[in-house]
């Protein structure tokens, strides 16, 4: 079969005749500048946002080399980019065999973190993916946890077939049309009625905060009851300061590389600025995944990089246009939201993310935020894990806020509750990281 051909829906948004992959075991995936599955169907700019193009089951791993129990369908959507243009990607979803009814519905956001496609979640998921290094294979241990609870997951490629990493708007569109497409696909038996949340941290907070800033204009119909947003960046031009030149310099240069996709007089701009040798680094991030580019780039002055001064080309109108516009809070969530962030975190300011959460509370949203005094960025991550749970556990059963929202001092390494969560995160885990299959058991019952 032409993967390129098939048919396009109605305007609708449902595609019941688009085509359909059945699990092919033993192939090693393609990635998806190669892989016909990614190539959108001519005609697919008439449908609707959300409209499933094409779709398939897969098999996933944990490292890509232990297969798990349970499969995964593919979805081809259409959405927008940033610009309103029509755009497609895909979401990888789960749904549990044993579930209520209706079953509640998590958008998890990965932290790609990255611009090659191998960092994907479509492809870093799947049994013999070669993506070592990809922080999404980790997080595999997270998306099972969300299974585990009865709940049905996707997990959409929110930067886009260019991995535009740091880019505005686009991601919440890759978000919200993900979760429109898993429910405009019949065979998952998802129903619209059903209470839908999102979670994402780091890489993927931010992408979570866009979702949550676009949802009310974008896609107000989803039953979105609350968003997790772990460390999810605020401003990316004070981070990129913050970063540049220091050990996790890579991820600023790799928000670079992706912006210059997205906005082409911030990329005309840097061309005539940039060294030989940056324009080479540069290129090279295409094929990097996340914790090789760290690697690599770790403690590299863009400065180097450059034939004129840093802080001349920052102070460029083309530029600061650009860090102005990829700054979140342009819109208040409508959904309550709850926000995690460590207070001596090396990546994230708490400063950026304490502006972010006031932006919010004062634009009306109900903000919980939890401001960890120990924890840093990355261990903060798995040990939030058992309250973001439980905290969408609360949402989807309609349970009021707590009215101790701003809670912002007790640390979760010192929590009862934590260690509780842990422990059962540790058994899914281990039955992931053992192929053993994951049953239903919810952390968040288990963690009170």
């Amino acid at each position: 079969m032409d993967a390129s051909n098939g048919p396009v829906a109605d305007h609708d948004g449902r595609s019941a005749t688009a085509p359909h992959e059945p699990v092919r075991l033993g192939d090693r995936p393609l990635l998806p500048s190669e892989d016909p599955f990614y190539r959108p169907p001519a005609g697919y700019e008439r449908a609707a946002p959300g409209t499933v193009l094409r779709s398939r089951d897969v098999q996933l791993a944990f490292l890509g080399v232990v297969p798990q129990r349970f499969t995964a369908t593919q979805l081809l959507y259409r959405t927008t980019d940033m610009a309103n243009n029509p755009l497609t990607t895909v979401t990888t979803v789960l749904a549990p065999a044993e579930r209520t009814e209706p079953c509640p519905i998590v958008s998890y956001q990965c932290a790609i973190d990255a611009v090659a496609g191998r960092c994907f979640p479509s492809y870093a998921l799947r049994r013999r993916a070669r993506a070592a290094g990809a922080l999404a294979q980790f997080e595999l241990l997270l998306i099972a946890a969300v299974l585990a609870e009865g709940w049905a997951v996707s997990v959409p490629d929110h930067g886009g077939p260019h991995g535009v990493f740091g880019a505005p708007f686009e991601p919440g569109h890759c978000v919200l049309d993900g979760l429109r497409a898993a429910l405009n696909f019949a065979p998952l038996r998802l129903s619209s009625t059903a209470p839908i949340g999102l979670w994402g941290y780091s890489g993927g907070g931010l992408a979570t905060a866009w979702s949550a800033e676009m949802y009310d204009s974008y896609a107000p119909e989803l039953d979105i009851v609350g968003a997790v947003l772990g460390s999810p960046v605020g401003d990316l031009g004070n981070t990129y300061h913050r970063l540049n030149g220091k050990f996790f310099s890579g991820l600023p240069v790799m928000v670079v590389a992706a912006l210059m996709h997205s906005y082409p007089e911030f990329r005309a701009v840097l061309e005539r600025h940039l060294t030989a040798e940056g324009k080479a680094t540069l290129e090279r991030l295409a094929t990097m995944t996340t914790a090789h580019a760290v690697m690599r780039l770790a403690k590299k002055d863009m400065a180097t990089m450059l034939t004129t001064s840093l802080d001349e080309v920052l102070d460029l109108p083309e530029v600061r246009h650009v860090f102005d516009n990829i700054r979140l809070g342009t819109a208040a969530p409508t959904m309550p939201v709850l926000i995690i962030q460590a207070v001596h975190d090396r990546i994230i300011s708490v400063g950026d993310i304490d502006q972010l959460a006031q932006t919010y509370a004062l634009g009306g949203t109900d903000v919980t935020y939890h401001r960890d005094r120990f924890c840093e960025h990355i261990l903060l991550h798995p040990m939030s894990a058992p309250m973001s749970l439980r905290w969408l556990r609360d949402r989807f059963n309609g349970r009021p806020l707590d009215e101790r929202r701003a809670r912002t001092t007790w640390p979760t390494l010192f929590n009862p509750s934590t260690y509780r969560g842990m422990a059962r995160l540790a058994v899914v885990s281990g039955k992931v990281i053992a192929g053993r299959g994951v049953e239903r058991r919810p952390l968040s019952e288990l963690d009170r």
